[in-house]
């Protein structure tokens, strides 16, 4: 699969017409504090927007994506993002949401694993208005003083608030001393290159707050933060890894479809929100119609599955998809005693339809292509001159019930 970098006109038209309201309320959980980052935005203070990312686990899925399309949408507006390469905490390994001590990796292993997630990350936000930094530029030389004065600013009852740590200590599960330091690092991080706003997921907002405490103590302007949710993947539940549900960014057009197809109806809403870029009206139109049960889940699944698919690879691989997915759809709704016919050379599809019997005559064949009733595995045949050769194992379809296998 070629990597590919988000065309800057794609956020073009909204950037004309997207309010500051929509910004920090269309795909996102909350914002701290909003009123101070609504007035620095109504202002036009451009904002240094930090995001960290644990390069342990490298492959990026369609959830992650959620608040990179917000970053994006931010870079549009003229803010500055600064991409956080964790190598010095992926060797910690994020607590959120574990109940177990992840292994440390090697500094390879890690840069191995940036390279990977980077590739996807730029898939959509853009590259050139991107400011990397990898956390060994001020970690590299991180003295036991400059540790230990780190320390010294959280108490462990503030790290025992994080749900994660609190469980595994009530329940004696090992909780290492390296571990309770990661939020604190990664705090660090957001003094180190003077983030204005920190994003993450709603699982992440222990770590981003304590950035927020960390610069305040050391006398900046503590950062906001901003969260988005944790979208629901195959089975419903939360996207992860670890539940083998996920939409990976990096999958084949045609297994991209085909996951978010097999999603459950009642995601559909939040999934629009949040992953394509429909005007919030419509957005409410097809809330409502999903609730009156006016219209159907289906329509809507390949209405959201195109554009994730566009965004990710290109809109002509999403109509492959598409098609792709018609076809196996097709098949396995055929009906079981569906006729054979069978091609003695190369043969025009008009004269297959009489020779098959499913048009008395040429020009009836004729009008029932040019009325879009004539399919082939699925696809339209859109031309008199679509020729089938022997042995092609194809279904030709006219209308809804004339069905016969050709080979």
């Amino acid at each position: 699969m070629r990597g590919r970098t988000m065309p800057a006109t794609w956020y073009e038209e909204r950037k004309a017409v997207i309010s500051v309201d929509e910004l920090l309320t269309r795909g996102v959980s909350e914002v701290i504090i909003e009123s101070d980052l609504r007035a620095r935005l109504e202002r036009g203070d451009k904002l240094r927007l930090k995001q960290g990312f644990d390069p342990s686990r490298p492959h990026m899925h369609i959830g992650h994506a959620v608040g990179l399309r917000k970053l994006r949408t931010f870079q549009e507006l003229g803010h500055q993002v600064v991409l956080i390469v964790g190598d010095w905490t992926a060797q910690i390994g994020d607590p959120s949401g574990r109940d177990e001590t992840r292994p440390r990796l090697t500094a390879d292993v890690v840069q191995e694993h940036a390279r990977l997630f980077m590739e996807q990350f730029f898939r959509i936000v853009d590259r050139d208005r991107t400011e990397v930094r990898w956390q060994s530029e001020w970690y590299g030389d991180f003295k036991l003083e400059q540790a230990l004065d780190l320390a010294g600013r959280f108490t462990l009852a503030q790290m025992l608030a994080h749900e994660t740590f609190r469980k595994r200590y009530e329940a004696g599960q090992p909780l290492t001393i390296l571990e309770l330091m990661y939020p604190m690092l990664q705090g660090y991080d957001s003094v180190a290159v003077q983030a204005d706003v920190e994003f993450g997921g709603t699982d992440q907002k222990f770590n981003n707050l304590a950035g927020r405490e960390l610069m305040q103590q050391m006398g900046m302007q503590p950062q906001h933060v901003l969260l988005v949710p944790l979208i629901p993947g195959t089975d419903g539940r939360k996207m992860g890894k670890s539940f083998n549900n996920t939409v990976d960014v990096m999958l084949p057009p045609a297994e991209m479809f085909g996951k978010v197809m097999s999603m459950t109806d009642d995601v559909l809403p939040l999934y629009f929100e949040v992953l394509t870029d429909i005007p919030l009206d419509e957005l409410n139109e097809i809330r409502a119609a999903l609730a009156a049960g006016s219209i159907n889940p289906r329509n809507l699944k390949v209405q959201v599955a195109r554009a994730i698919i566009s965004q990710f690879h290109s809109p002509a691989e999403a109509d492959e998809a598409e098609a792709a997915f018609i076809r196996q759809f097709v098949r396995r709704e055929l009906p079981e005693d569906m006729p054979v016919h069978t091609l003695n050379g190369a043969t025009n599809v008009v004269d297959l339809l009489v020779d098959a019997q499913l048009a008395s005559s040429k020009s009836e064949a004729r009008r029932l292509i040019d009325g879009g009733g004539v399919r082939v595995d699925g696809e339209k045949v859109e031309s008199y001159d679509l020729t089938l050769e022997p042995g092609a194992a194809v279904v030709v379809q006219v209308g809804r019930r004339k069905f016969v296998q050709v080979q």
